[in-house]
């Protein structure tokens, strides 16, 4: 006998279904409800960047709360994510100027809500990382864009989730001059990029760390300090390093590197190459000095020689150094870590490979 008491749901289960079979994209998954969007907000974010492929795979779903697909879409993708409570949601990446207009604006913000209905998913990350100066034109569209897209998506896709990309630091870092207090307000997460760090080197031009510790941690405090809300900020770790060709190392194991300018520094991190996880764990093993930890950045690097005889020095992030940082959100109370990118990690069946990969996933929940 029918449960009266149980009446709305099942009638919101009925309608949701009534509208998933109406609608004119048909639905990829085996079961027509991994069809519908994540409405469901949790404590804690672990939010994850794919860049495409099959490695997602290989994820900890059991901690995966959000994926933002930077590569192509992959409704498999989108099947398993909502099988397990996941939202997917698409890359928003929008030339600033063209949107200074409001008719651009708008016509922009429909075509993406548009097609996250279409591909049934959860919401936008914006990863826009232009150089914009503050009260330029630029400077208002781009906040106004926050707070449209954000109004369109959660009117249209209930329970959606709107993101922003932020630099480290709120500093004008790459002059990356925002409104950052009401692109908090707007959005439901700011993605703090906590790596990248080196992009503008204003002293000496030498190899050093991705994201040193004091540094990354002080940019929290300085967005923080904004009255940003903390329960919106997200950390993002690098699960990269950077491989730099040293013109000189000094007998102190300074490498310095080529002068390669960048948005006004005369020096940034362009002079090197990033490397993935897996490699620099592989490459390592056959460096000149083996693992190597820098005291007052808190990092791991090594030296190595290439094929041609010249040296490099790859600075990266490992569990080690991750371990306070993911400490650190604990402590002060953040919405979440995540990551760029979930690809680059060793995905193979190795033993040894599948044991680092193992850590780096584990320690985002603090150590």
């Amino acid at each position: 006998m029918f449960n009266f008491s149980n009446m709305p749901c099942f009638l919101w289960l009925l309608s949701s279904l009534f509208l998933l079979c109406g609608a004119s994209d048909k639905c990829p998954c085996e079961r027509p409800e991994f069809c519908l969007q994540i409405q469901t907000e949790r404590d804690f974010e672990v939010f994850v960047f794919d860049v495409g492929g099959k490695a997602w795979k290989s994820y900890n779903w059991s901690i995966v709360t959000t994926v933002a697909a930077f590569g192509k879409y992959d409704p498999e993708l989108m099947c398993h994510a909502h099988s397990v409570g996941a939202r997917l949601v698409l890359k928003g990446d929008v030339h600033l100027a063209d949107i200074v207009d409001q008719n651009n604006r708008t016509a922009w913000i429909k075509e993406k809500v548009d097609l996250a209905k279409h591909q049934f998913m959860d919401g936008i990350n914006l990863d826009v990382e232009q150089a914009v100066e503050a009260g330029s034109p630029e400077y208002a569209a781009l906040t106004d864009l926050v707070q449209e897209i954000s109004e369109a998506f959660h009117s249209q896709i209930p329970g959606s989730q709107v993101s922003f990309d932020v630099a480290w630091s709120p500093n004008c870092i790459d002059k990356r001059c925002y409104d950052y207090v009401n692109i908090g307000k707007y959005s439901d997460l700011l993605f703090v990029m906590s790596y990248d760090e080196q992009s503008q080197i204003w002293g000496d031009c030498i190899a050093m760390a991705n994201a040193p510790l004091e540094q990354t941690l002080n940019g929290y405090d300085q967005f923080l300090k904004m009255k940003i809300d903390n329960t919106k900020v997200i950390m993002g770790i690098p699960w990269y390093g950077y491989d730099y060709p040293c013109l000189n190392l000094s007998q102190e194991g300074i490498c310095s590197i080529e002068k390669v300018p960048f948005r006004g520094a005369p020096c940034s991190d362009a002079a090197g190459t990033q490397k993935p996880y897996s490699w620099i764990m592989k490459q390592v093993n056959s460096s000149l000095t083996g693992r190597l930890w820098d005291t007052k950045q808190m990092a791991p690097y090594f030296n190595y020689m290439d094929t041609e005889g010249k040296i490099h020095q790859v600075w990266y992030d490992d569990p080690e150094s991750l371990c306070p940082k993911a400490n650190a959100v604990m402590a002060t109370g953040l919405r979440g870590i995540g990551m760029w990118n979930g690809n680059l990690l060793d995905y193979n069946n190795n033993p040894v490979a599948q044991q680092q990969t193992a850590k780096m996933w584990n320690v985002l929940l603090g150590c």
